[in-house]
């Protein structure tokens, strides 16, 4: 095994067990010897790699949100099955969405780390949400994007409010009639384009 192989094994194994940490226990809560320990690696590793805890947040949270991106795509052709993805992908990986709750509580509104990358992800994704409603969107592409995600994601983040508002046990919706749900509020918000062969 060369140097190279071992050090981005290394480094991945940092990124992983800090992924776990930070979900669990937020940018303050997370402790560096926690992460060395479950990626089986020394301390010094974590600040030789990244510099400092803060950084490593940033380059987990880069991770996630690439690894977002490419598995759920932009939205195109309806953008209600756009937004049942993003809540499927939130469902299957609630690290991510406790992590983007820990990053909204630990920056507020300052700007992150990869601020100007993130805004010009997000100006594509409501760039295709437009066009994927062949100009019938009401309203700012933008905003109606952010909804969308806010439909999709909130019970998830929230699942105390989802049981609180939707009742638990028989007769409360289950994860499949919510994404239904979630499917259906975003084709009121975002109606697709017709089909140019009906």
């Amino acid at each position: 095994m060369t140097t190279n192989t071992r050090t981005e094994g290394t480094r991945a194994r940092l990124l992983a067990a800090a992924r776990t940490e930070f979900a669990e226990h937020g940018m303050g809560g997370a402790r560096v010897d926690r992460i060395a320990a479950r990626a089986g690696a020394n301390k010094e590793r974590i600040y030789g790699y990244f510099g400092s805890k803060e950084k490593l947040f940033a380059a987990v949270v880069a991770e996630s949100v690439v690894d977002h991106a490419v598995r759920v795509g932009l939205p195109d052709g309806d953008p209600g099955e756009y937004a049942g993805r993003v809540y499927d992908f939130h469902r299957s990986n609630p690290e991510l969405t406790r992590m983007m709750m820990w990053e909204a509580l630990y920056y507020g509104d300052r700007e992150l780390p990869d601020d100007e990358v993130r805004t010009e992800q997000y100006a594509r994704k409501a760039a295709a949400l437009a066009e994927s409603t062949g100009g019938r969107l009401v309203g700012d592409a933008a905003a109606t994007f952010l909804a969308l995600i806010g439909v999709a994601v909130w019970p998830l983040a929230f699942p105390q409010m989802a049981r609180l508002v939707l009742g638990a046990g028989e007769g409360s919706p289950d994860a499949d009639a919510l994404r239904a749900y979630v499917v259906e509020t975003a084709r009121k918000l975002a109606p697709p384009s017709p089909d140019p062969s009906g």
